[in-house]
């Protein structure tokens, strides 16, 4: 028996080792969950999917499951290191309690044409509770099927040791004034038990919730003994980008912001948006958006979560074809992800790259990225444009992790804007 144990803790090492930063990114991996979301404790989209170790509930994760019955889902957490690979702790190092849950939260939909459940999980809770700081990947699955995923999100547990201060400026290494934005960090670490800042710590960077464009700075530019300055280095200057899109499906009755008409096909009502212009060749305008994100809301319902209704969303983009590449739709409402659900596709006969998307009613933020062929990230210039004075939301993580440690300390977290 015993061996027996030791074989199954080995193949879970094995399988944990195996996997790859794109097998843990954010995302509903079954094709009926739906407006993944991160909350905080009121029901708002969080602004950051962040909590303190041994913090109290702060955060909710929330979804939709296309269905007329409640399905019994289950849940756990896989601890992973600073670059979303899972870690080699097992489940007792990092967790106190048992890892796996019930989604006890959940409710049906009400007078909605599609008929859905909603559940929400509360992260952490006092059955399942975080020991060590780091990233987290929490993941849902049918009770009677534990390997088969139906979303995931990525989450994070910070220590909050360390005091970040960091700067923003258009006046880059590179331009003034022009295209890109420039950070300067520094990071003070005298609280956290850091023995050699300049080889011990890794800070990660990303831009308005973005992975694909996420940087890894392993050294600073110097160090002290509780100090680490990161400036002037080649990954700190970032494409100013533009301000989202933004549209509102919020009622079925008359068109919203950036909807042109609405019609019913059964089963769904079809919301048509204008048909968007490239804005690359166009000055810039500001525009308050939430950096991506959307939210669940139909006019006149008590509870939106339940009473908000699902339709077809037509996005047009009216652009020359671009031979190669491919454009997607980014923002929470595709969970950031470069998929089937997200890539736009040419019509020659409209001249458009076009996509239609089943969303829940709500107000939406969206901004169109082109994908070079070969590339692995996404480029605002060709269609949106890069603009020194976008507002965009830049979250610092700082990792530490000493010579002897088995995993990355998530140490602080801050946003800067």
């Amino acid at each position: 028996m015993v061996r027996q144990f030791a074989f199954i803790a080995l193949l879970l090492c094995v399988l944990r080792a195996a996997a790859t930063p794109a097998d843990t990114m954010t995302g509903a991996l079954n094709e009926r969950v739906r407006s993944l979301q991160v909350t905080d404790a009121c029901g708002m989209p969080a602004q950051m999917p962040v909590v303190a170790l041994n913090a109290p509930a702060q955060l909710g994760i929330e979804f939709d499951v296309l269905h007329d019955d409640r399905d019994y889902l289950r849940y756990r957490l896989v601890h992973c290191d600073a670059s979303w690979r899972p870690s080699a702790l097992a489940d007792a190092e990092y967790l106190d309690g048992f890892n796996e849950a019930e989604v006890e939260n959940w409710a049906y939909s009400e007078a909605t044409s599609v008929p859905y459940t909603h559940y929400r999980i509360d992260f952490p809770t006092r059955d399942m509770m975080p020991r060590v700081s780091g990233n987290y990947l929490l993941q849902v699955y049918p009770e009677n099927d534990p390997d088969d995923v139906w979303a995931q999100m990525r989450l994070l547990v910070s220590e909050q040791v360390a005091t970040v201060n960091a700067d923003l400026t258009s006046h880059t290494d590179v331009d003034y004034n022009d295209a890109r934005q420039q950070l300067s960090v520094a990071v003070y670490v005298e609280r956290a038990g850091v023995g050699d800042p300049f080889n011990e710590l890794t800070l990660y960077i990303q831009q308005n919730d973005r992975y694909d464009s996420e940087v890894a700075l392993p050294h600073p530019l110097r160090a002290s003994r509780t100090e680490a300055v990161y400036e002037h280095l080649p990954q700190l200057i970032f494409d100013g980008g533009n301000e989202y899109r933004r549209f509102e499906t919020v009622s079925e009755y008359y068109p919203g912001m950036g909807v042109e008409s609405i019609t019913w096909a059964a089963p769904y009502y079809h919301y048509t948006l204008a048909v968007d212009e490239p804005r690359a060749e166009v000055p810039y305008s500001y525009d308050s958006t939430q950096a991506g994100r959307f939210m669940v809301r139909r006019q006149g319902a008590s509870e939106s979560t339940t009473e908000a209704d699902y339709g077809v969303v037509h996005f047009a983009l009216r652009a020359d074809e671009i031979p190669g590449a491919m454009v997607f739709i980014d923002g929470d409402l595709t969970s950031r992800r470069f998929d089937s659900e997200a890539l736009m596709h040419y019509n020659p006969a409209t001249g458009c790259y076009e996509r239609a998307m089943l969303l829940k009613q709500g107000s939406y933020n969206y901004q169109y990225l082109v994908v070079p062929p070969g590339a692995r990230r996404g480029y605002t210039a060709p269609v949106e444009g890069d603009r020194y004075n976008t507002r965009n939301e830049y979250l610092i993580k700082v990792y530490h992790r000493a010579p002897a440690g088995r995993y990355d300390r998530l140490i602080a977290v801050a946003l800067i804007r």
